[in-house]
């Protein structure tokens, strides 16, 4: 007998003396079932296609809280690398209040000449580059957050409690102060807002009166 053409599949078991629609009938059987192992392929296939992409999600998240951590830790650092500085210089400058004062002294009294004149401003402009501000000045309004009042007085000619006098000026760097200014305050007279008042309301009534 001659052999099956090349390239067909097996032959389908047809009985003999089958009519032709018999023998269709048995090639879509067959083709029915050999039809399921495909499908199941293909649907493995996608299951693992699936969990591929679920992996590589759960993988890219990590990655992204990693990072996040990682700028967050980064800042931090920085953070506190500044903080550090900022309180050894704070604790540096602190120690040389006293030699700025006395250099402050010297001047008011004419004493800053000589060596110690060249001395006295090269340590202030180191200061300064430093961060260290000065502050404090007569006639401002008292303020305690910066101010520390070492005397008390009154006065007619003040509306509020002022610094009439700076003892020692105030050092801060930046926001962060160092040192109050140290100064003598006056408060109004005791009664004289309401003398003031009744003055105004008694030109007032003469105005009034015209």
């Amino acid at each position: 007998m001659p052999g099956a053409p090349a390239g067909c599949g097996p032959t389908p078991h047809v009985p003999s003396g089958a009519t032709a629609d018999d023998a269709a009938e048995a090639v879509e059987s067959d083709e029915d079932a050999t039809a399921p192992a495909g499908d199941a392929t293909d649907v493995a296939l996608l299951a693992q296609l699936d969990q591929a992409r679920t992996a590589l999600s759960e993988r890219t998240a990590d990655l992204q809280r990693l990072q996040a951590e990682y700028q967050n830790y980064r800042r931090r650092v920085e953070r506190d690398r500044v903080t550090v500085k900022e309180i050894a210089v704070a604790s540096l400058l602190a120690e040389l209040l006293p030699v700025l004062d006395d250099v402050g002294r010297a001047r008011d009294h004419g004493e800053l000449v000589g060596g110690f004149k060249s001395v006295a401003e090269s340590l202030e402009t180191v200061v300064a580059k430093m961060g260290l501000q000065q502050f404090g000045k007569e006639g401002e309004p008292f303020d305690p957050t910066i101010h520390e009042a070492l005397m008390h007085s009154y006065a007619p000619d003040v509306t509020e409690t002022t610094c009439v006098a700076i003892l020692q000026p105030g050092y801060r760097i930046g926001e962060r102060t160092i040192r109050p200014a140290r100064v003598a305050v006056a408060e109004p007279q005791p009664g004289a807002q309401g003398k003031a008042e009744e003055s105004e309301d008694t030109d007032s009534s003469e105005q009034d009166s015209e």
